[in-house]
């Protein structure tokens, strides 16, 4: 993945680990006030394909991977959306991306994932002009080189 990231461990409601990944290099995104619309799309997962701590398993870490490497070549290739955060733990991998357009947004995912075997997606999209989930997110993890 390009861009500057930083990861640090967080807590589900649950009491579980989630691993978070956000992006700080959003400023050219984030002042653009076309890209107001928060998308999520989370990957469920359970039973054989998690540990008991709810993390993946090692092959769905990895194909979980294979498809963070896709979507984010694909965004960074045409920027119509940005990957601002990535959530893994507690039985789910959610991706995080603001957008000016859903609808161009949706396709570039299915162009994004079009090689890959069916997958378990939930795709949910929200109004956020402010960034609201990207600020929480942001507060929560440790700042470059900590």
């Amino acid at each position: 993945m390009s861009g500057e990231w930083v990861s640090g461990p967080a807590t589900s409601d649950d009491g579980r680990t989630v691993i978070v990944t956000g992006r700080l290099d959003v400023d050219k995104f984030r002042s653009n006030r076309r890209f107001a619309v928060r998308v999520e799309v989370t990957w469920p997962y359970s039973g054989s394909e998690s540990d008991a701590m709810g993390m993946p398993d090692k092959a769905t870490s990895t194909l979980m991977e294979q498809v963070t490497d896709a979507l984010a070549d694909a965004f960074r290739r045409d920027p119509v959306a940005v990957m601002t955060g990535i959530y893994t733990g507690a039985g789910e991998r959610n991706w995080v991306f603001y957008t000016a357009s859903t609808n161009i947004f949706g396709r570039k995912l299915n162009e994004a994932l079009e090689s890959f075997p069916l997958l378990p997606l939930k795709v949910y999209c929200e109004n956020d002009p402010g960034w609201a989930e990207y600020d929480e997110m942001s507060e929560a993890l440790p700042g470059p080189g900590e």
